[in-house]
C-alpha cells in the first residue's frame, strides 16, 4: 500500500554526471547516496542524491554504451519545498556549479519561488512555500 512512508526515487537521463553532481551536491547541498564507481558493459552509470536523512533520492543514469540526450520540456520540474525565502547564495552556489537562472514558464514558481536549470536541462525549482494542503 502506498501512504506517507512510502519511499520516492526519481530517475532521468544526464548527460554527464560529473557536471550533475557538481550541481546536486556543491550547489543544492545534497548528499551523494550511491554512485557506480566504474562503467560495466550492459549496465548504466548511476549517480544517486538526496538529502541527509531523507526518505527520497534523486538517480541521475547515463548509458555510455546508447547515450539517451535529456530532452527536457519548460515544464519538466523538480521542486524543493524550503518553506522559507530562497536564499541568494544558494542560487549563486547553483549557477556557479552550472545551473542557470531563468523565469518560469508558470508564473506561480516566480511568485513562490526561483527557477534553475541543471546542466542536463531541466528545471530545479526553489519553492519559498511549504508542502502543506
Amino acid at each position: 500500500m502506498i501512504d506517507s512512508s512510502t519511499r520516492v526515487r526519481v530517475a532521468r537521463p544526464s548527460g554527464d554526471l560529473a557536471a550533475a553532481e557538481r550541481f546536486y551536491v556543491e550547489g543544492l547541498g545534497l548528499e551523494v547516496i550511491w554512485r557506480t564507481g566504474a562503467h560495466v558493459s550492459g549496465e548504466h552509470d548511476l549517480l544517486m542524491v538526496g538529502p541527509p536523512g531523507g526518505s527520497w533520492h534523486f538517480e541521475l543514469t547515463h548509458d555510455p554504451e546508447d547515450p539517451l540526450v535529456p530532452a527536457p520540456t519548460v515544464d519538466d520540474l523538480f521542486v524543493v519545498y524550503l518553506g522559507e525565502p530562497v536564499a541568494e547564495d544558494l542560487v549563486h552556489r547553483l549557477i556557479e556549479t552550472g545551473g542557470t537562472r531563468v523565469t518560469s514558464h508558470n508564473p506561480y514558481w516566480d511568485t513562490h519561488g526561483v527557477t534553475v536549470v541543471d546542466p542536463d536541462g531541466y528545471r530545479l525549482v526553489l519553492c519559498s512555500r511549504t508542502w502543506d494542503f
